[in-house]
C-alpha cells in the first residue's frame, strides 16, 4: 500500500520528504484556516504568529495536494512528519480518505487541528489575520514568507483560495 501525506500548507512547498508522485486532492469536511497560534516555526511565546491547520468544518472541503512517499521511505518519513508538525501537540495525525484528482479515494497522512488546544484560535477576521502575520518572525523565518509561499504555491498548482490571496495581498500593503 502507498503512503500518501495531504498538503494544504507548508507542506505544498516545502514537504521535506521524498515524493514520489504528487497530485490535487480533496479533503471533506475541513477548512484550510490561519487558526493556529505559532510559537515555535513562525512566531514565539511573547509574539505568536499564525500558521495553517485544517479546521473540522462538516460542510467544507479543502482543495490541497495528494504526496505520495517514496516506497521504503514510509517509516522515516512518518518519523520526520510526527517530529516537524507535532512540535507543541497543536496538531492531530489523523488517517483520513481523500479523493484524488484521478477520482481515486485513498487515506492519507493528515494534521488537523486539536480544537481544544491553547493554540487553536479559529474564528479570527482576516484583518485580524493579516495584522499578527505582517509583524511574527519565529525559528524558521517571517510569518509572511509562510504566508507567501503557500499562496503562491496554491496559485501554481491552479489551487484558488480567495482568504489567502485577500491576507497576501493585504499584508504586503501592511508591510510595503
Amino acid at each position: 500500500m502507498a503512503m500518501w501525506v495531504f498538503g494544504y500548507g507548508s507542506l505544498l512547498w516545502n514537504p521535506g520528504f521524498e515524493v514520489a508522485e504528487s497530485m490535487v486532492a480533496t479533503l471533506p469536511g475541513y477548512a484550510r484556516s490561519f487558526c493556529m497560534r505559532s510559537i515555535h516555526h513562525r512566531g514565539t511565546v511573547a509574539d505568536p504568529g499564525l500558521v495553517l491547520a485544517l479546521d473540522s468544518q462538516p460542510a467544507a472541503v479543502c482543495k490541497g495536494i495528494a504526496l505520495r512517499v517514496m516506497p521504503g521511505q514510509e517509516d522515516g518519513t512518518l518519523a520526520y512528519l510526527r517530529e516537524r508538525e507535532l512540535v507543541s501537540s497543536a496538531y492531530l495525525e489523523k488517517n483520513l480518505e481523500i479523493t484524488l484528482e484521478t477520482g481515486s479515494d485513498v487515506q492519507a497522512v493528515v494534521y488537523v487541528i486539536d480544537e481544544t488546544h491553547e493554540q487553536y484560535c479559529g474564528g479570527l477576521p482576516l484583518e485580524e489575520q493579516a495584522q499578527i502575520i505582517a509583524k511574527a518572525v519565529g525559528g524558521r523565518g517571517p510569518n509572511t514568507e509562510y504566508l507567501y509561499n503557500t499562496a503562491d504555491h496554491l496559485t501554481q498548482v491552479g489551487l484558488h483560495d480567495p482568504d489567502l490571496s485577500w491576507l497576501s495581498d493585504r499584508v504586503k500593503t501592511l508591510t510595503g
